[in-house]
């Protein structure tokens, strides 16, 4: 359970983890500087980073949907150079292929979750990622878009 706190009105969510989501977090946090770029409200975002983050402070810096730019079909594209200027060693994993729009070539594409005990697509992120690390510009691999 997520307490959210909206205009002083406090709201219990219920929030589930993506199967395999803390190996995969430890994994990564490992390999990068892991950043959330979310168009979720930070009211809402924050207290879930927090859970996922559990105090091990994996999850370095966050950004929300006021550091969005909305789409005249009222949907959010994510601009990933205020993550870093050198967008070659930048990659996105978003299951909304309209949130990595501006930078297509830094985009990982995800199916979205929603309550599959037996999902593994993070999992099958990691060779990727771990492959990632060694080129010196992540656009010439995620362009080929063989994954």
């Amino acid at each position: 359970m997520v307490e959210v706190v909206l205009g002083g009105r406090s709201t219990l969510y219920t929030v589930y983890k993506r199967p395999f989501v803390d190996y995969f977090l430890r994994k990564v946090s490992s390999w990068y500087t892991v950043v959330i770029f979310t168009a979720s409200m930070q009211e809402y975002a924050d207290p879930v980073i927090d859970w996922l983050d559990a105090g091990r402070g994996i999850l370095s810096r966050r950004f929300f949907r006021e550091s969005c730019t909305l789409l005249p079909n009222g949907t959010y594209a994510k601009d990933l150079s205020i993550v870093d200027q050198d967008l070659s060693r930048v990659c996105m994993i978003d299951n909304s292929p309209v949130s990595y729009s501006f930078d297509q070539a830094n985009g990982i594409p995800i199916e979205g979750w929603y309550s599959d005990p037996s999902d593994e697509a993070l999992l099958d992120l990691l060779p990727v990622l771990d492959s990632l690390r060694f080129t010196s510009d992540v656009r010439h691999v995620l362009g080929l878009k063989a994954f």
